[in-house]
């Protein structure tokens, strides 16, 4: 249903400097470069980081987060760890999470630029 997301930086040499160890961590890589917009995915592209189309300052939706798939629980705990030593702050430690449709394994932060981020992964995957 979703394509990609993109998500607002105020500089992106700096938004590729948080994104790109912390996405590695899930198995994305950098796909694109071009001027003011960098992209990751597994395979093709999921998320792009850039600059505000308005020239404005990047800000995070308030109620608004974004998941991200992770293989593993190791994948989110080194997604955790990762996003925190990159300067994001802890929105709630790696551990079980009951979701409506079933108990997953999941961790939050907040990017540099306020932006909510999940990683989450089955609650019964190793």
């Amino acid at each position: 249903m979703i394509d990609h997301i993109s998500l607002g930086v105020d500089d992106v040499s700096e938004g590729a400097a948080f994104y790109g160890p912390v996405l590695e961590t899930l198995g994305a890589k950098e796909l694109a470069r071009l001027d003011g917009l960098v992209a990751y995915g597994r395979e093709r592209i999921e998320l792009a980081i850039l600059r505000p189309f308005d020239g404005g300052e990047a800000s995070g939706g308030n109620g608004t987060h974004f998941a991200f798939v992770a293989d593993s629980r190791d994948a989110v705990d080194a997604f955790h760890a990762a996003a925190l030593a990159a300067g994001a702050t802890d929105e709630g430690p790696p551990g079980p999470r009951p979701y409506p449709h079933r108990e997953v394994y999941a961790a939050f932060v907040r990017d540099p630029w306020g932006n909510k981020l999940e990683a989450l992964t089955d609650g019964f995957a190793a």
